[in-house]
């Protein structure tokens, strides 16, 4: 058969990222992929674009509702959902203020920081040496959180508090046996993580649990995304066009759409509503009662599983971006997503390095490597 073509060996090595991490959460994803929507009992599977945006622009959901991405914040933190349960004028009010932070003007302030970190850390590869990609990313992210939250606290230290927290808070909505007593150890040493989180971040209670909240959601996708963006950089070598600024944006973007950080965004319906059947030859809905449980596969909406991440053809932006959701509730940190994997890939792209070694983090809140190794080639 012969040695993969390169356009496969990025998706090949981020398959195991789902097969070793998330198992069953995968292959009930790829076994209901080809419906628009599915509903299994009460829960309602939206994998097309079209019901993913309606349902997140247009559907009531209960965003006090355990098992969904709120009620995960809350348990990850101590404190509400913040931006994740708020609806109507305190939403409005609380994007607001994360303009503040998440918008070009925060984002300039912060940059100094990451790119101090890339400098330093990515320096033995011009002596042959070996990176982990994954605990560069855990500093990067991590000195970056603290100066958004303008904090005095160890990089690794912030960042291992919100990872710990992220993935004990998961465990209640991720499909899977629950074993006798497993519910309450966890709800246990979720709370004793969220204790650790908010001591870390100091300051009144409510303010140190908003804080977490903005640490927990940043940290996890960034020390998600980039290591496996970078991975399939390396393998289906893209790295010519991570070197052209004129090509970067585009790749950076498609990126971030085939490794959909979030794959998928849990949801309770709250009151009576239907979705578009968007098969071909059929005009039909989907109705949903109070109560169901969506499940928003953002991997799918936008389009992950195919084509191959692509600068010179991306996808239409509209579809790309839906991994970060749409309307009132999209995820607000999408720019300094960007901005940072912008820049690692700027910062690597020079060196043009391979992957070298890669293990899959079964702990994690979102689907992960524990430990990637590059070298350069150049």
């Amino acid at each position: 058969m012969g040695e993969p073509r390169p356009a496969r060996r990025g998706r090949r090595r981020d398959r195991r990222v789902y097969l070793g991490s998330h198992p069953v959460l995968f292959a009930l994803l790829a076994a209901t992929r080809r419906a628009p929507v599915r509903r299994i009992g009460r829960i309602v599977l939206v994998h097309d674009a079209a019901p993913f945006a309606d349902a997140l622009r247009r559907v009531p959901v209960d965003r006090s509702a355990e098992r969904t991405t709120a009620g995960a914040a809350r348990r990850a933190t101590g404190g509400d959902g913040f931006l994740f349960d708020q609806d109507g004028a305190g939403h409005r009010k609380t994007r607001r203020g994360a303009a503040s932070v998440f918008g070009a003007d925060g984002v300039a302030r912060l940059r100094p920081v990451w790119l101090e970190v890339l400098r330093r850390r990515l320096a033995p590869l011009g002596d042959g040496a070996e990176v982990d990609v994954v605990d560069l990313v855990v500093e990067l992210s991590g000195a970056s959180t603290a100066a958004m939250l303008d904090v005095s606290v160890p990089a690794h230290a912030l960042t291992d508090a919100a990872r710990s927290a992220a993935a004990l808070a998961a465990r209640g909505h991720l499909p899977g046996l629950r074993w006798p007593g497993r519910a309450r150890r966890d709800r246990a040493a979720t709370a004793s993580a969220a204790a650790e989180l908010t001591r870390l971040l100091g300051g009144p209670a409510d303010e140190a649990a908003r804080g977490g909240m903005l640490a927990v959601a940043s940290i996890n996708t960034t020390v998600a995304a980039i290591p496996r963006a970078v991975a399939w950089c390396a393998d289906d070598r893209l790295w010519p066009a991570a070197d052209r600024a004129d090509s970067r944006a585009a790749l950076v973007a498609e990126l971030l759409r085939v490794t959909a950080p979030s794959p998928v965004l849990p949801r309770v319906v709250a009151g009576a509503a239907e979705l578009a059947d968007t098969r071909p030859l059929r005009a039909d809905t989907r109705p949903l009662r109070a109560g169901d449980r969506l499940l928003l596969v953002a991997r799918h909406a936008a389009r992950a599983g195919a084509p191959h991440p692509d600068p010179a053809a991306p996808v239409p932006a509209a579809v790309g971006h839906l991994v970060f959701g749409t309307g009132p509730h999209h995820c607000p940190g999408a720019r300094l997503a960007h901005a940072q994997l912008d820049d690692v890939l700027a910062a690597l792209a020079p060196y043009r390095p391979v992957v070298t070694g890669a293990r899959v983090d079964r702990r994690s809140a979102l689907p992960g490597w524990a430990r990637l190794t590059i070298r350069a080639t150049r």
